[in-house]
């Protein structure tokens, strides 16, 4: 069976019409370290390591509480990406060796340490998981990368500087612009804490989206130059879909 890595849009979570939910930072930091609440954070993410089901309440918590977390360092470099990236470059999609896929495997859990919630990251286990015929590790991926995506999506229209959608990382603003099949421009800082990232041409008289970045910055290094990187496609093949 042909496998397509691609755009997991992962419709049963994505197309259900959801509500914005915009971060309060107070109110995810009093829950996340509340050992009584069910929303404390050491168990959630032994629950999303594990692949469990959760629900969008918890996703929310998961995705925006990590910036409180002490393995939160997004302006450092994640060499197990860079693993990453070389082995899809060489790898052969459709006709992929084991090896590979288990290396492919193996470097993706690695560079999920550094970025837990990267749609990239998810996106490619789903692919790697479904070649290698664990449905149930497919499945769980795809769920969450549904999940971080709808996060994304909730936090806010994205349609102006006041309504910014909320990201961890600047490239998760940019795989869920891919993930709807948005192809983009180079991205403008417009503010301390906004970034505008413009589409490769207007859809429906909206030129682009806005992306609230200001979390990345919380725990910079003073004399911290921050080079910019643009994130890995989600490959530009297939999407698989989820009901």
């Amino acid at each position: 069976m042909r496998r397509f890595l691609g755009v997991v849009v992962a419709l049963f979570a994505l197309s259900f019409g959801v509500s914005a939910q915009t971060p309060n930072n107070d109110t995810i930091l009093a829950n996340i370290t509340n050992v009584d609440s069910p929303l404390y954070y050491p168990n959630l993410m032994l629950r999303y390591m594990a692949g469990d089901e959760m629900t969008a309440e918890e996703y929310h918590h998961l995705y925006y509480g990590y910036a409180y977390q002490p393995s939160y360092k997004p302006l450092e470099t994640n060499d197990a990406m860079n693993r990453v990236q070389n082995i899809m470059a060489r790898l052969q999609i459709d006709t992929p060796s084991v090896s590979d896929i288990d290396e492919l495997i193996a470097a993706c859990i690695a560079a999920m340490e550094h970025d837990p919630f990267s749609p990239t990251l998810l996106n490619i286990l789903v692919y790697a998981y479904g070649t290698a015929g664990d449905k149930v590790r497919e499945a769980a991926y795809a769920r969450h990368l549904a999940g971080v995506l709808r996060c994304i999506e909730q936090s806010g229209d994205g349609l102006k500087e006041r309504t910014p959608m909320h990201i961890t990382m600047f490239s998760h603003g940019l795989d869920y612009m891919a993930s709807k099949g948005i192809k983009y421009l180079k991205g403008r800082i417009i503010s301390r804490t906004v970034e505008f990232v413009p589409f490769d041409f207007p859809r429906k008289r909206v030129k682009g989206y806005y992306f609230d970045y200001s979390r990345i910055y919380w725990n910079k290094p003073e004399n911290y130059t921050f080079k910019r990187e643009r994130t890995w496609q989600f490959n530009n093949l297939k999407p698989r879909e989820y009901k």
